[in-house]
């Protein structure tokens, strides 16, 4: 089944983009991604983001929407990176890079740094730490990046980098969301 969202802010607000169901994908709530994009109103402009467990493309989308120079798409289901690409194609965004790869074997490659990283992986599977662990030692990160971290409602955070600070943090339904800065 194809689902759509619109892009709520932006040089692209109110354009759809379409993705399938997978499983573990749940894409960012409209609700939920305006709040984030409020707090994070000073970072998005000529800023570098990686989008880690993309899935339907809503936050790295909404990031190049608001004005980010680079948008790293990381997905590993072949469907969802099909959408991904014809989502790219529709918008004509060239400053969306995607690459079809597993998180984790993807953080373990060549690292390039980014100010914005969006970490939102499929409920249940215990990725979130690992993912912050690889994103800290691998050198993913700029001295002062942003991390959102979403997850189940109930999960506690726990093994985060001791060097990331926790800067605002909320709950929608089931999801629990966050915003962490790492400090040099």
């Amino acid at each position: 089944m194809t689902n759509k969202l619109r892009i709520i802010g932006g040089e692209w607000r109110s354009r759809q983009i379409v993705f399938d169901d997978a499983p573990g994908l749940r894409p960012t709530p409209s609700r939920v991604r305006e709040t984030l994009f409020n707090w994070l109103r000073a970072d998005v402009e000529n800023s570098r983001c990686l989008d880690l467990y993309s899935g339907s493309g809503a936050l790295g989308f909404e990031a190049a929407s608001r004005g980010a120079k680079r948008v790293v798409q990381v997905e590993s289901n072949p469907k969802a990176c099909q959408k991904l690409r014809d989502n790219i194609a529709a918008l004509k965004a060239s400053q969306i890079e995607l690459v079809s790869s597993d998180v984790s074997q993807f953080l373990q490659g060549k690292a390039e740094s980014f100010d914005l990283v969006f970490l939102d992986p499929p409920f249940g599977q215990h990725l979130i730490a690992p993912s912050c662990r690889l994103l800290e030692e691998g050198g993913w990160l700029t001295d002062y990046a942003k991390i959102y971290v979403e997850a189940e409602r109930n999960l506690t955070l726990i093994d985060m980098p001791a060097n990331w600070r926790l800067l605002k943090s909320k709950t929608a339904g089931e999801v629990g969301f966050y915003l962490f800065q790492r400090l040099a």
